[in-house]
């Protein structure tokens, strides 16, 4: 099947792919829209059981970001890259080098930050082959602490402040008491759920990693669900931060739960998905609206801020959530829906 009649293929600019055969790199890069400045997106490494699987992730990926960055009011693009593989089995420092080369290649047209599977070390090493790599030199923390370039507290607040929007806003109270499912706790999920715990909320965790349960557990009063169990707690609130494509026909229609706000990046399988949660009576942040904390993180460390501008910023989330939330609602639309058409306004000016 060509690319170009992909199902993801959303007219994208660029599409690169690199096979390094010394270092076993397998790796692609989607560039989807530059309208607003050059593309930006985290690098994900994962093992996927396909290459076709990795080409669907990196096509919806990348028209994200552009969506992303629009709706995080940022004069960016959207991209992103993959690398096939586990990182806990097959990442060396060579390969991480070889990837630094595939980014430079593209001459500046992607730069690449962090995402799943990848860390701040290993940008650095990418940036030993390349000067298109952001979140290595970070200055400025949401909460003002010592930033190292992880933008994952950004990103974790950022979802949690959206979170506790959408729950005033579609049940009318705060998060105290609030029952919270989280499916997947990595570097977001877990620091998500530190955030729910301290504002009083119940929660339900499920992660493939046993240490990262345990965790939640342990320092967060969680209850554990096993992973195919999620979907089905009687709780408010379901918090997806794993991998994205979750919610389709099979598993909306077990959801109890009547808020979906989380960190994971299309998170809905179509875009129909947005419509039978709103027959559901489901309120839906959109994903790349609410989960723009890192990469709103991660501009503020290209240019002149401060730890409070970084903060106020990344707060801004509930405020475009509400405004998404409103039209949606006067114009008796999916939320999805009303996202893309405020994000599209934006990009295509």
């Amino acid at each position: 099947m060509s690319v170009f009649q992909h199902i993801e293929f959303d007219n994208h600019e660029h599409l690169a792919f690199c096979h390094d055969k010394e270092t076993g790199l397998k790796a692609i890069i989607a560039i989807h829209n530059t309208n607003l400045g050059a593309s930006l997106g985290g690098c994900r490494m994962w093992p996927y059981v396909s290459d076709d699987e990795a080409l669907n992730d990196v096509l919806r990926l990348s028209k994200g970001m552009t969506y992303k960055a629009a709706m995080a009011g940022l004069n960016q693009g959207g991209g992103k890259a993959v690398i096939i593989g586990d990182p806990r089995k097959i990442k060396t420092i060579e390969l991480m080098r070889a990837m630094g080369r595939f980014v430079d290649s593209l001459g500046g047209k992607y730069i690449s930050a962090e995402d799943s599977g990848m860390s701040v070390a290993d940008l650095k090493i990418m940036a030993e082959q390349s000067n298109h790599i952001a979140g290595i030199d970070a200055k400025y923390h949401v909460f003002g602490e010592h930033a190292d370039g992880n933008p994952a507290p950004s990103t974790a607040y950022g979802v949690f402040v959206g979170l506790r929007s959408s729950v005033e806003f579609a049940l009318k109270r705060d998060l105290k008491g609030v029952k919270v499912a989280i499916q997947g706790l990595g570097h977001v999920g877990l620091r998500l759920a530190e955030h729910l715990y301290k504002a009083g909320a119940e929660l339900y965790v499920t992660d493939i990693y046993p240490e990262n349960i345990a965790i939640a557990v342990s320092q967060f009063n969680a209850k554990q669900v096993k992973p195919d169990e999620i979907y089905d707690v009687d709780a408010d609130v379901f918090a997806p931060c794993a991998m994205g494509a979750i919610l389709n026909p099979d598993s909306i229609a077990r959801l109890k739960m009547k808020v979906v706000a989380g960190a994971a990046n299309n998170q809905l399988a179509t875009e129909k998905c947005g419509q039978l949660l709103k027959e559901r009576n489901i309120l839906y942040a959109p994903d790349y609206v609410i989960n723009a904390g890192g990469i709103i993180d991660i501009y503020h460390q290209k240019i002149p801020s401060s730890h409070e501008a970084m903060r106020a910023h990344v707060e801004r989330i509930s405020t475009t959530l509400i405004e998404v939330y409103e039209r949606a609602q006067a114009l008796n639309l999916a939320t999805n829906l009303v996202a893309n058409q405020i994000a599209e306004e934006r990009f295509n000016k």
